[in-house]
């Protein structure tokens, strides 16, 4: 089995050379467009990004899409045009990646930490609906579409709805994933994407999308990410550089056309892993609602045993990941601004879930072999 295209480490690079590159990485034509992009001279802020935003709005089916340097300043950026700012309160999930909620530290705002539904590991409704009566300065609501999957935005709108709260859907692991007719990065006020090298699709490097059909809003992070300048000029307001460059829009695009092939792949094979482990009832495999599309960016498993499984597994050759093993409000940098917080459910998950290898070329004997060595081992 090969482990060198395992991406369930997203801070590992996967240099080997059996990795098919033209198939999930760059291919000849996107190296010719980075070279066009090279021989112009127009590095920032030209024609390549504005393609790849509206191509990339138009699959997303929304109105605007402004790329950005990351996924982190994608929240970051949405958040601050909504307003979000010192002493409101934001809710975000107990269990998700540190970038959900530092953003909202940096503005001020306080991260109101909500624990998760135990089956899709996002917001839960009700839990949203709890924090907020107890929330002084309700102003914004991050559900995240954790590992691919969406969470229930019906359910975290009616709550946001009643309360006026900006939603902004965290999509940065869910590209093009669906759920009750809806789609991730549309199903709320905004929506923010990564283009981290190990997400479902990349730019080469560092990379973001926010998609909206807010004009105004739009415009505002346009503004913001590069310095609060407008298109006249004059600087309006403050901003920092969170641009996304011609380079990074040239892969993006070629990344673009392909990404809801990969994305089948992924749900292929995670369907394969779901129902080759449902006859261990020491597993607890991934959920995926009625009238959903998960496009898993990572395919994650509960075991009560995780590090021994884990040591069994590399014995085999098999590669597997952690996401995440500290909940979100027990990492120091936020802990120490938030106090003591209860989530039962979210601290559960961090002590049991593992990462199976899962990447949109992995095959089905691949799949079979993880399964089988699983299968056995519990036996």
């Amino acid at each position: 089995m090969t482990d060198s295209i395992d991406l369930t480490d997203p801070s590992v690079e996967h240099t080997d050379p059996s990795v098919e590159f033209t198939e999930v990485g760059v291919d000849d034509t996107t190296i010719a467009d980075v070279v066009a992009v090279l021989e112009s001279g127009r590095y920032v802020k030209g024609p390549v990004l504005e393609r790849f935003e509206q191509q990339f709005a138009e699959k997303a089916g929304v109105d605007h899409a402004v790329g950005v340097s990351s996924g982190t300043a994608a929240i970051l950026l949405a958040l601050q045009a909504a307003g979000v700012g010192p002493g409101d309160d934001v809710f975000v999930p107990g269990h998700t990646f540190f970038a959900t909620a530092s953003p909202v530290l940096s503005l001020g705002a306080n991260p109101v930490f909500v624990d998760v539904d135990p089956e899709t590991y996002t917001m839960a409704p009700s839990e949203l609906a709890s924090a907020v009566e107890d929330a002084e300065n309700p102003a914004a609501v991050v559900p995240v579409h954790i590992y691919g999957g969406m969470a229930d935005m019906q359910g975290i709108r009616a709550v946001a709805d009643e309360h006026e709260l900006f939603v902004l859907s965290d999509s940065c692991q869910a590209h093009f994933a669906s759920r009750d007719g809806e789609t991730a990065g549309a199903a709320g006020d905004a929506g923010a994407f990564s283009f981290y090298p190990s997400k479902n699709m990349t730019v080469a490097g560092d990379g973001g999308m926010v998609t909206t059909d807010d004009a105004a809003l739009a415009e505002d992070m346009r503004r913001f990410r590069n310095h609060g300048r407008g298109d006249d000029g004059v600087h309006r307001s403050l901003g920092l550089n969170y641009r996304l460059d011609e380079t990074s829009a040239a892969v993006g695009l070629g990344q673009l056309a392909k990404v809801e092939r990969w994305n089948e792949n992924r749900n292929v094979a995670a369907g394969r892993y779901t129902e080759r482990l449902a006859e261990v009832p020491e597993v607890t495999t991934p959920t995926e609602p009625d009238g959903g599309f998960h496009v898993y960016h990572l395919y994650v498993i509960q075991v009560p045993d995780r590090d021994a499984l884990r040591d069994h597994l590399a014995d085999e050759g098999i590669d597997t990941g952690i996401h995440y093993d500290t909940p979100l409000h027990e990492h120091p940098a936020i802990a120490e601004r938030v106090g003591d917080v209860d989530l039962p459910r979210s601290e559960a998950l961090a002590d049991h879930i593992v990462s199976l290898p899962m990447h949109p070329n992995i095959s089905e004997a691949e799949v079979e072999y993880v399964a089988r060595t699983i299968v056995e081992y519990y036996r």
